[in-house]
């Protein structure tokens, strides 16, 4: 009997692989002006972002091999859905200059109340954990950029 639910079990986790998601990105995102490259950021912080942010809000996800297998695949998908739904910093100059700020406060509040990037994501994420002081490096930066972006 439990042969028998073994091989169910694997037929099944077989077939799954064949239910792929789509991690493909808009066409129109290569002509997309980077929100870092836009506001010319130092090194440092782009290093960072790009480390802790970029996976889940931006087009520039890295997809680890793990990530590609069911299950695994359709939770990674809609984690990055979600996380793109809330900022992309891919589609920045969609957002009007309300919105932009907006964006840029949510982005100094979460951190600095340690909300992102998230503990799930850390789990297997080494690359992605900030430092107090790297922590502190992002706030007052998105707070600098919150009061001088114009566009």
């Amino acid at each position: 009997m439990l042969k028998k639910l073994l091989a169910l079990l694997a037929i099944v986790f077989i077939v799954m692989q064949f239910i792929q998601t789509d991690v493909s990105i808009p066409e129109d995102s290569a002509s997309k002006t980077d929100f870092l490259a836009k506001y010319e950021a130092p090194a440092e912080i782009q290093s960072l972002v790009k480390a802790s942010c970029y996976d889940c809000h931006s087009y520039e996800t890295k997809y680890k091999w793990y990530m590609h297998v069911a299950p695994v695949s359709w939770l990674t998908k809609g984690h990055v859905k979600d996380g793109r739904k809330h900022l992309n910093f891919s589609d920045w100059d969609s957002y009007s200059l309300k919105k932009k700020k907006h964006k840029l406060e949510e982005c100094y509040e979460e951190l600095d109340e340690n909300k992102m990037p998230l503990e799930s994501y850390l789990k297997m994420h080494d690359e992605a954990k900030l430092t107090t002081k790297e922590r502190l490096l992002l706030v007052e930066w998105f707070k600098e950029m919150e009061h001088t972006i114009v566009d």
